[in-house]
């Protein structure tokens, strides 16, 4: 059901070289661009009517409106069941208390007596933020992408995800529920590429957008690689991964259960145990079996997903060996369960986001750990963050000199101006004091 990678014995190679040793997702967002190009043009030019095009073609529904009107958010939210309700405002509640948390202050630092360097920080103006909306439906997605984007102060924010033939080209009513939850009245039936277009280039019933957040498919991926530039993104997100580290004292059953509970996403999502003990991989091969037969999305995702290249059981000489190997994998998803986590945990350098010991599973965070969920994938957290406040911020940086904090500093601007063959630089700042550098 799922293959083996044996890496004990010999020292691990560095780098790249143990990064191609690992199992890892095919997704090639290059070969999707030419897929989504026209797509993304289509909607540039003829906007809306282009939307509802290729909603149709794609989506399988014709959508009277792009615009979701504001009765049918009412009306989700008021026939959501009560259950579901409360266990959404309760993610909400905590989502918010860990993201007000990371709201940045205006700081001034005086560089020299009467010269003031100030980073003041700025939410974007307006945001799209992307609910996927295919082989299932996310309203913990909406939550993830809107309370960061609140907490941080943006003041206009648009929700798209795709129509869907069973629910009259609207959205999934929980996704619609979910946003009238949150206070968001505009939200569009809009999927994929051309839903991505649509934030870009604006449309007659979307105006455009300065970002771009929220997971999706391989073609809102390309989408985003495209426009980016036109349009600030995220990330480019892949299929879902967990990497568990693991030794003998990890419990087979958690461990099991909580590879199935990535690879219930989608064929390529891509679950990856790395452990020290051969007799906690074998148990765990064991327990795969029954837990899997007793799920659901067995054949269409959870299978193929386990036995795809992107998922295998790593054995490693130590933990140590395996702290390296998770590293270099850099998981949107990394759980320690090992004696002494916190401590293993603490040593983790590449990971999306990392869940400490036998009750901190992903599925916590997926809900309603007050964590986001919106993670990089693919290897990228070894270069980028998970979704937060931070994302919808620009630090901009304020410049205050008086006459003589310029004067005390020019003769080292003006050395550095000729230094790099720029000399109107330096004039810049002679101009000031009579064309005369002023004296030390």
């Amino acid at each position: 059901m799922i293959s083996r990678i044996d890496l004990r014995g010999d020292a691990l190679p560095e780098g790249g070289a143990l990064r191609d040793l690992l199992p890892r997702a095919e997704f090639d967002v290059e070969a999707a661009l030419e897929t989504v190009r026209p797509i993304c043009e289509d909607v540039r030019h003829r906007g809306s009517a282009a939307v509802v095009d290729w909603g149709e073609k794609l989506d399988g529904v014709r959508i009277e409106s792009v615009r979701v009107p504001a009765e049918a958010l009412t009306e989700a939210l008021q026939e959501l069941d009560p259950a579901v309700r409360a266990a959404l405002e309760e993610s909400i509640r905590r989502a918010r208390l860990v993201h007000r948390e990371q709201r940045r202050t205006t700081h001034t630092t005086e560089v020299v007596p009467g010269g003031t360097v100030t980073e003041k920080w700025v939410p974007v103006e307006r945001v799209g933020l992307y609910v996927p909306g295919g082989r299932s439906v996310y309203p913990s997605s909406v939550v993830m992408n809107v309370v960061p984007a609140q907490e941080a102060g943006v003041e206009g924010v648009a929700v798209a995800s795709p129509p869907q033939k069973d629910f009259g080209g609207l959205p999934h009513p929980t996704i619609l529920a979910a946003c009238a939850l949150l206070g968001v009245d505009e939200v569009y039936a809009a999927g994929g590429a051309q839903a991505v277009a649509m934030f870009a280039y604006g449309t007659e019933d979307c105006s455009p957008v300065n970002l771009v957040t929220g997971p999706g498919n391989i073609y809102v991926a390309a989408a985003k690689r495209l426009l980016k530039g036109r349009i600030g993104i995220d990330a480019e997100a892949g299929p879902t991964e967990i990497a568990i580290l693991a030794d003998a004292t990890a419990d087979p059953v958690h461990v099991a259960a909580d590879l199935i509970s990535q690879a219930e996403h989608d064929p390529m999502a891509a679950a990856v145990l790395v452990t020290d003990s051969e007799e906690l991989a074998a148990a765990t091969e064991a327990e795969l079996v029954p837990q899997v037969a007793a799920t659901k999305h067995i054949t269409d995702r959870i299978e193929p997903a386990l036995a795809g290249r992107q998922s295998a059981i790593v054995l490693v000489s130590s933990i140590e060996d395996g702290l390296k190997v998770v590293d270099a994998y850099g998981a949107e998803h990394l759980e320690i369960q090992t004696a002494d986590a916190a401590a293993v945990a603490d040593r983790v350098r590449n990971a999306g986001a990392v869940f400490v010991g036998p009750w901190a599973p992903v599925s916590l965070g997926d809900y309603c750990a007050g964590s986001n969920h919106v993670l990089p994938t693919g290897g990228c957290a070894c270069h980028s963050s998970g979704l937060s406040v931070q994302s919808f911020l620009r630090g901009i940086h304020i410049v205050d000199y008086t006459r003589d904090a310029l004067a005390e500093v020019t003769h080292h601007v003006v050395t550095l101006a000729e230094a790099e063959d720029l000399p109107a630089h330096g004039a810049a700042l002679k101009a000031r004091f009579g064309w005369k550098v002023p004296q030390q």
